[in-house]
């Protein structure tokens, strides 16, 4: 991935709050509701956070009205940006421990 492109991504208004917001799955509507994101804003930086390999499709949930819901989480647990010799931007994904809980307990709580 390109440093330049994360760190752009990460700039834009609203996705380090999407990605604050969606360490638990949340869908699209959610994180509008809750962060007060114009819908098609919210969907704009869901793409490109996708994109970039930060946030995930974690589920696609079946709403109370029988819908089809999407449902995002992040994909990483920490971002770091070094600008000592050249624009870096490291990235510590998710644990695999933590995507396995994460599993454990879906599975568990659509009994």
């Amino acid at each position: 991935m390109d440093s330049g492109e994360i760190l752009q991504t990460l700039g834009n208004k609203y996705s380090a709050e999407i990605l604050d917001a969606t360490d638990e799955p949340v869908s699209a509507q959610e994180l509008s509701d809750e962060l007060g994101i114009p819908i098609a804003t919210c969907y704009r930086r869901i793409d490109e956070l996708t994109e970039h390999n930060l946030l995930e499709l974690h589920d696609n949930i079946l709403s109370d009205d029988r819908r089809r819901i999407k449902v995002y989480r992040r994909n990483v647990d920490e971002v770091r940006v070094d600008f000592e010799d050249e624009l870096t931007v490291h990235i510590e994904e998710r644990s695999e421990v933590t995507n396995k809980l994460d599993e454990a307990w879906r599975t568990l709580s659509e009994r």
